[in-house]
């Protein structure tokens, strides 16, 4: 059973989850506030986290998940300002719902957030670039000689380059791919994860050589 932990301080909207979550198969917990959620973050397969909760703003409670769990992270927010979504997924979250939603849709890209973490990549050797080394079976990245910590996001849109061969991919593509259906108009994901990524990978990140920009045609992987 999939366990998730609703974070949200609105009774309603915590109970309205929990007994759809209930009915669909989810074991749920929930938490009130900031520091409960990042005390039981260890537990969950997936997080449902609101931004503005009573003890502290969200986008610290993700980063605070970051550092020391890959729990896939789906915001759930009234906060529909683009630099709102754009903080919480460079912060490290998975996904972002806006209030009102669909509970089909919602339902939907949590399926779609647990899944990336779960799909088992085919056994092929490790690639290895001269910055890092890239482990597909093991789903794990070197860098220096030490573990470099992807979220399941980044991981999944780092896959799907690999995968891809030096071939560049569509944005619609990965959004397709990475994120799952219904995030076609979310075009600012792939760039803002790319940005991530290569903080992480690139030697020097304002001049990449091995997660690109291809003009017109999206995003391309090179050993």
């Amino acid at each position: 059973m999939t366990t998730v932990l609703v974070v949200d301080d609105d009774p309603q909207i915590v109970r309205a989850l929990r007994i759809n979550l209930s009915a669909h198969g989810y074991d749920v917990l929930t938490a009130g506030d900031g520091a409960t959620a990042l005390r039981v973050a260890g537990e969950p397969d997936v997080i449902v986290l609101d931004l503005g909760l009573p003890d502290m703003d969200g986008v610290a409670v993700i980063a605070g998940l970051r550092a020391r769990a890959t729990t896939p992270i789906v915001v759930l927010s009234g906060r529909t300002g683009s630099v709102d979504k754009v903080a919480a997924l460079d912060a490290g979250a998975d996904d972002y719902v806006t209030k009102p939603f669909g509970m089909d849709e919602f339902l939907a890209r949590l399926r779609a957030a647990v899944r990336r973490t779960r799909r088992g990549p085919n056994g092929e050797p490790p690639v290895r670039t001269a910055s890092f080394t890239v482990d597909l079976l093991a789903k794990r990245v070197r860098r220096d000689g030490a573990d470099v910590h992807l979220t399941p996001t980044e991981w999944s849109l780092l896959e799907v380059l690999i995968r891809a061969g030096g071939e560049p991919v569509g944005a619609r593509e990965l959004l397709t791919r990475v994120w799952g259906a219904g995030h076609e108009s979310a075009t600012h994901y792939p760039r803002v994860y790319l940005v991530q990524l290569r903080r992480k990978l690139e030697p020097d990140p304002s001049r990449p050589r091995h997660l690109l920009t291809h003009p017109g045609r999206g995003y391309l992987f090179r050993a």
